[in-house]
């Protein structure tokens, strides 16, 4: 397998995920800010331009961390970061899903239409004056999170999971590029702590 990488809150997800279950595998580094993602080599790997990129052993791509996070753990099942039966499975997923639509994509795009557009104007389709309204959609979502955090360590309970992956790798990308978390969300800023703390997150 080869992951072709870049900066950025997704290629961190997988990078994450990959120290989680102790995986080391051969990494290829894209220059998204010279444009590389968006020349002939790799578009025939992703015809989006986007990163991460996972090369299978077979000579297929992957992309979408949420994609590839699955078939890692397909490959590697232990430990469990997404489930070891299908109720645990289809509750992760649950999260990443309301993650996903409800935090994290919203997130990307206040900042690829503000603090980002200079970078995304030429690249992608840009809504400058949808900024305002997603960012503050965001923080109405993680105020919802603060309070479904009451009583648990990790988003879906006591197990440590791609849900928490994937919101750490956003929250600590977007907090340092205008979107900073709320201290007032005292659950999740002491989760965000806590995975922080964990040595993945420095991947």
């Amino acid at each position: 397998m080869k992951l072709y990488d870049s900066g950025g809150p997704n290629p961190k997800v997988v990078r994450m995920f990959l120290a989680e279950k102790n995986l080391t595998i051969p990494t290829v580094k894209v220059d998204m800010a010279g444009g590389e993602n968006r020349k002939p080599a790799h578009l025939a790997r992703n015809p989006s331009g986007t990163l991460p990129v996972l090369e299978t052993n077979a000579g297929n791509f992957i992309s979408e961390v949420t994609a590839i996070c699955e078939y890692l753990e397909e490959l590697h099942p232990t430990p469990a970061l997404i489930g070891a039966t299908p109720e645990e499975r289809a509750v992760t997923r649950m999260w990443v899903r309301k993650l996903d639509l409800g935090i994290c994509e919203p997130m990307a795009n206040a900042f690829r239409f503000s603090e980002g557009l200079s970078f995304f104007r030429d690249r992608l389709h840009t809504e400058p004056e949808a900024a305002p309204g997603l960012k503050r959609l965001v923080q109405v979502n993680l105020k919802w999170l603060d309070a479904q955090l009451e009583g648990k360590t990790w988003i879906v309970g006591s197990r440590f999971t791609l849900a928490d992956i994937l919101l750490y790798a956003f929250i600590n990308f977007f907090s340092k590029n205008g979107q900073p978390l709320d201290p007032a969300l005292e659950r999740v800023g002491a989760w965000f702590q806590a995975v922080k703390a964990r040595p993945s997150s420095a991947s």
